[in-house]
C-alpha cells in the first residue's frame, strides 16, 4: 500500500467508521436494485463528498491524492458498490468542473450542495448514436436572446434518475468540431428536461442509470460551464477526475477482495491441508496481489504527473485500463479460490463480478484507451 502521511492516515481512519453502517444489507440492496437516500445521507455525514473542493465552498480542501487514497479505503470498507458509484459520479461530474470552470455565482448556488450531498450531480455526455464519440453528439443549443434552448437526447446517465443538477453537453456550432461544444448546468424541474425512469442492467444495480430527453430546454446564458465552444476542454478535465476518481474505490475493492481470497485460502481445508497449500490456489491469490499493486501503483502515479501539470494522456489511458481489467480478473478469480461458496449470492463476490465488468465500459471503453494510447505511439487514425 502507498505510504500516507499523518493527516490522510486520519482521513481514513475516519471513513473506516463509516464502512460497517454503509456495507449493511448489501447484498438484500443489490437485488432490490433500489437506491437508498437513507444511505446517501450517511455518505453526506461522512464528508467524503467534498474532499477535493475549496473550504470555501463547503469542501475540504484536500489534494487530489489525499482524495484518492479516502476514495480507496471507502472501496475497501464499503461492500456497497453502487452507492460508492453515485459518490464518484457526483464528485467528478458536477463538483469538479463547477470549482474548476464555474463562476462565483455558480459555484454559490451548487458547490456547496455538491459538497455536503444534499445536492446530487450527473453529466448528460454519452447519447444513443454517439457512445466514445463526444464530438459526434447530434444534441443542439440554439441561441435564443438572454437563453440557449436545448434539444436532444442522452443515454446512460449515471445518477439521472437521483440527480438535483445535470452538466450537459450540446452542440453550440452546426458543424461541431472542437470548438463546438458547451456545458451547461440545468437543474431538475427545467420545463423541456425529461428524466426517463431507471434502466435495470447487469451491475451497479443501486447506482441508478437512466435516458435524458430535452425538448426545447430553455437554459439562461448564465447557466453556460466555463465558456460557449469550451464543452470538450471541461470534458477532457472532468474525465481524467472521473477515471482516477472511480477505480481508486474499485482499488480498495480489489483489496478487500485480496484479503478475503487469502483469509479463506488460509482457513479451508481440502484433502487435509489448507487449500492455500496447493499452487493452483496460492498462485491465483499471488496473481489477484500483482494486480491489485500494479494498479495502485499506475494510479497514484499518474495523479502525481496529472498534479504536476504534466500530459497524461497515455499514462490514464494506460491506468483505465490496467484498473479495469484488473477489478474483472480478480473478481473472477476471488471467486474461484471460494469455489462453489463463490457463486452463492450471500457471499457478495458474483455481485462484484457484475460490478466489474462495467469498469471495461464506462469512462471511455478499454478499447478506445487502446486506441488513444496508439495515438500516441502515431499508431491507428
Amino acid at each position: 500500500m502507498r505510504h500516507r502521511n499523518a493527516d490522510q492516515q486520519a482521513l481514513c481512519a475516519g471513513m473506516v467508521q463509516w464502512g460497517k453502517a454503509l456495507s449493511e444489507g448489501h447484498v438484500e440492496a443489490d437485488a432490490q436494485a433500489a437506491f437508498d437516500p437513507a444511505r446517501w445521507q450517511q455518505v453526506c455525514r461522512s464528508g467524503v463528498l467534498g474532499l477535493p473542493f475549496p473550504e470555501r465552498w463547503g469542501g475540504a480542501g484536500q489534494t487530489l491524492t489525499t482524495t484518492l487514497h479516502v476514495l480507496e479505503t471507502l472501496g475497501e470498507t464499503c461492500r456497497e458498490t453502487g452507492l460508492s458509484f453515485c459518490v464518484t459520479t457526483s464528485m467528478a461530474s458536477t463538483g469538479v468542473p463547477l470549482a474548476v470552470f464555474g463562476t462565483d455565482a455558480q459555484r454559490e448556488r451548487f458547490l456547496p450542495g455538491i459538497c455536503s450531498g444534499e445536492l446530487i450531480g450527473a453529466h448528460a455526455v454519452t447519447e444513443p448514436d454517439s457512445g466514445s464519440d463526444a464530438m459526434a453528439m447530434a444534441t443542439r443549443a440554439e441561441r435564443d436572446d438572454e437563453d440557449f434552448v436545448l434539444t436532444g437526447g442522452k443515454a446512460f446517465v449515471s445518477n439521472g434518475p437521483i440527480a438535483d443538477v445535470f452538466v450537459v453537453y450540446a452542440r453550440t456550432h452546426p458543424d461541431g468540431g472542437p470548438l463546438g461544444t458547451t456545458a451547461f448546468l440545468v437543474e431538475r424541474g427545467t420545463p423541456g428536461l425529461f428524466v426517463g425512469e431507471p434502466t435495470a442492467k447487469m451491475g451497479l444495480r443501486t447506482a441508478p442509470l437512466s435516458t435524458l430527453h430535452l425538448d426545447g430546454c430553455r437554459v439562461p446564458a448564465d447557466r453556460v460551464l466555463g465558456r460557449v465552444g469550451g464543452g470538450l476542454l471541461v470534458l477532457d478535465h472532468v474525465m481524467k477526475r472521473e477515471i482516477l476518481f472511480g477505480f481508486s474505490v474499485g482499488l480498495g475493492e480489489m483489496r478487500h477482495r485480496l484479503d478475503r481470497a487469502i483469509a479463506y485460502a488460509r482457513e479451508r481445508r481440502a484433502f487435509g491441508h489448507p487449500i492455500g497449500d496447493y499452487q493452483a490456489v496460492s498462485h491465483r491469490v499471488v496473481d489477484m496481489k500483482i494486480r491489485t499493486d500494479t494498479a495502485a501503483k499506475w494510479l497514484y502515479d499518474t495523479a502525481e504527473q496529472l498534479t504536476a501539470g504534466e500530459d497524461i494522456t497515455a499514462d490514464l489511458a494506460i491506468t483505465k485500463i490496467l484498473a479495469s481489467e484488473a477489478a474483472l480478473s480478480t473478481s473472477l478469480s476471488a471467486i474461484r479460490v471460494f469455489g462453489g461458496a463463490g457463486y452463492l449470492t450471500e457471499v457478495g463476490l458474483e455481485k462484484d463480478l457484475r460490478a466489474a465488468v462495467a469498469g471495461t465500459l464506462y469512462s471511455g471503453t478499454n478499447d478506445i484507451q487502446y486506441n488513444r494510447v496508439a495515438s500516441t505511439l502515431g499508431l491507428g487514425r
